[in-house]
């Protein structure tokens, strides 16, 4: 029995309690003693278990609280379901794996209807300049176009002349010219030895003859059927050359030509193969654009 020491004096006021102190005392000797005697839970004892000799196990302080600190037990079968074990074995909890799957053919709604086109974007940066392709094969060519005004075209000029001699037979007669200089845009008829008028505006004509001996000469220079002026020379002993200009103001379609004139005398205009001795110019000075 184990006596717990005390130190109360005889004879004070707490000697009545003695007794109960002692009683006490006692007491409390025997909870330790019990406690002391009381194996451990879980304490190997000299006998192994069935369970022992199964299963080792590997004593170790754990908190109860956090089931995660459970110790986990290596064996070679496969692994335990959840829960206690024999031998105060917690396996940990498999966790589970979620492959979710989701069946877009159901999720497809109908076809919708077809929105409205959107604004032009912004216009991106200019490229670079590419390679120069290849010539292409030649192309058919294309029809006529229609035929332009003739008063947009704001030039006309001819000079013609005459190699040939000419002898008046009748009472008129239109000098007709054999050689061209130039007539440009052909406004200038050879065959009728006269100029058209396709370009309103003022005009530039000029005449140039080389006279017949002992014959008269006699010409007019004509707008339409009337004789704006006359070149003229006298019958000689020799043959002269003689000129005569004019500026005259057409309209579109007149018509400017030369016409001898016979009168009781012969009518003549001298020329041979070799030079030419007659000329008829004119050209457009300023085009009438009203």
């Amino acid at each position: 029995m184990l006596k717990l020491p005390y130190c109360i004096k005889r004879g004070t006021k707490f000697e009545e309690r003695r007794p109960l102190v002692m009683v006490t005392r006692r007491l409390l000797g025997h909870v330790l003693l019990f406690i002391c005697l009381t194996p451990a839970t879980g304490a190997p004892s000299s006998e192994p278990t069935e369970e022992e000799t199964t299963t080792p196990t590997q004593d170790k302080c754990i908190r109860c609280c956090n089931p995660h600190e459970y110790p986990t037990q290596p064996t070679a079968a496969s692994t335990p379901a959840p829960g206690p074990q024999p031998g105060g074995y917690y396996p940990p909890y498999p966790m589970p794996q979620i492959h979710p799957q989701i069946n877009i053919t159901i999720l497809k709604g109908d076809k919708g209807e077809r929105g409205d086109r959107g604004p032009h974007g912004k216009l991106g940066k200019e490229g670079p300049v590419g390679l120069q392709g290849a010539t292409g094969s030649k192309g058919d060519r294309g029809q006529a176009g229609i035929p332009g005004d003739s008063y947009k075209q704001h030039y006309s000029a001819f000079s013609v002349g005459r190699k040939k001699g000419l002898h008046s037979s009748d009472y008129y007669q239109t000098l007709i010219f054999d050689t061209t200089f130039v007539n440009l845009y052909g406004h200038f008829n050879m065959f009728k030895g006269k100029f058209y008028c396709y370009i309103p505006g003022i005009y530039y004509f000029n005449l140039n003859i080389h006279t017949w001996n002992f014959k008269e000469t006699y010409l007019h220079i004509m707008k339409n059927d009337q004789d704006m002026v006359i070149c003229y020379a006298q019958p000689s002993d020799r043959s002269i050359m003689q000129s005569q200009s004019i500026m005259l103001e057409l309209q579109e379609n007149d018509e400017v030509w030369v016409r001898l004139y016979k009168r009781e005398r012969e009518n003549a205009v001298y020329s041979d193969d070799v030079d030419i001795y007659v000329t008829f110019n004119g050209y457009l000075i300023k085009p009438d654009l009203d």
